[in-house]
C-alpha cells in the first residue's frame, strides 16, 4: 500500500486582533475555537519572573527620576501625543 502526498500551496492566513469586554471574552473564544478555520491564539499574560523583573525596573527607573538623571517631560505634552 503506497501512500500519496499532496503538494497544496500554502495558503495564508489573515490575522485579526480583537479588544473585548472582559466579561464576553469567554464566550468569544468558545465560539471561535469551534470553527475548524480560525485558529486561536492565546495571549500568556506575564509570568510571574517576568512581573518581577518589570517591577524591579520600574522601581529602578524611579530612583533614576529622583536623582535627575532620566529626562521627563509633563504629563499633558504625553497626553496630548495619545
Amino acid at each position: 500500500m503506497s501512500t500519496q502526498t499532496l503538494n497544496r500551496p500554502t495558503r495564508h492566513r489573515q490575522q485579526v486582533v480583537l479588544n473585548v469586554a472582559p466579561r464576553k471574552y469567554a464566550f468569544l473564544m468558545e465560539l471561535l475555537g469551534n470553527f475548524n478555520f480560525v485558529e486561536v491564539e492565546k495571549k500568556n499574560s506575564d509570568s510571574r519572573e517576568e512581573i518581577i523583573t518589570n517591577l524591579k525596573r520600574a522601581a529602578e527607573d524611579l530612583k533614576l527620576l529622583k536623582a535627575g538623571k532620566l529626562e521627563t517631560r509633563p504629563l499633558k505634552d504625553f497626553l496630548n501625543e495619545l
